[in-house]
């Protein structure tokens, strides 16, 4: 490692700036794995549960939406979302590494694959928002009309596919097929969009 005399003003303002990251839950190794260049990289991720390990609390973003960790397939939750919404990103954690096939979760909620909808419905299920696994089709009348503000589901006869917390839950898209968090923009032309009510 290089080391750089720097002056006291320079100190200080280095200083600051590390301690505003870790604020922000960032830890001085993710700030050095990114080149100390760009943004540091969220944290790693959680396990299975959402929790930090055995008998801490789960971990959470301070940034207003939900964020892929390094993995890039486990999302945190922003802090400041209801307890709901953040049970059904962890919900939705523990699928992303079962693949597609059609019609996996409709017949129960844990399954050896899942379809579009299936994956849907198991999110929302850890939210404690259905009781059952709903298909597309089913979804188009599900909640109530119109976009959440913390979850809202699109849905065609064909496909359905849930924002949460801001990231995309989807079976489709670039990168891997099967039950993914996607950061990239999906049209919702063709799609209805429909959320649980209060969220």
């Amino acid at each position: 490692m290089r080391v750089v005399a720097l002056g006291r003003s320079h100190a200080l303002a280095v200083f600051v700036v590390l301690a505003l990251l870790t604020a922000l839950g960032f830890s001085a190794s993710a700030l050095a794995e990114s080149g100390g260049a760009g943004v540091p990289l969220p944290p790693d991720p959680p396990p299975a549960d959402g929790t930090g390990g055995a008998g801490s609390t789960p971990l959470t973003t301070p940034l207003p939406t939900a964020q892929l960790s390094r993995d890039g397939r486990t999302a945190i939750p922003p802090a400041a979302a209801p307890q709901a919404v953040k049970d059904a990103v962890y919900a939705a954690n523990r699928i992303t590494t079962k693949p597609y096939r059609y019609g996996g979760g409709h017949r129960r909620f844990n399954d050896s694959a899942y379809d579009c909808s299936g994956s849907v419905s198991y999110a929302l299920h850890g939210g404690g928002l259905i009781d059952q696994p709903l298909h597309s089709s089913a979804f188009m009348s599900w909640g109530d009309a119109g976009r959440g503000q913390w979850i809202t589901v699109f849905t065609n006869p064909g496909h359905a596919f849930v924002i949460i917390a801001g990231l995309r839950f989807d079976t489709s898209g670039p990168g891997e097929r099967g039950p993914r968090w996607r950061k990239s923009a999906r049209s919702s032309r063709s799609y209805r969009a429909r959320h649980p009510d209060g969220f």
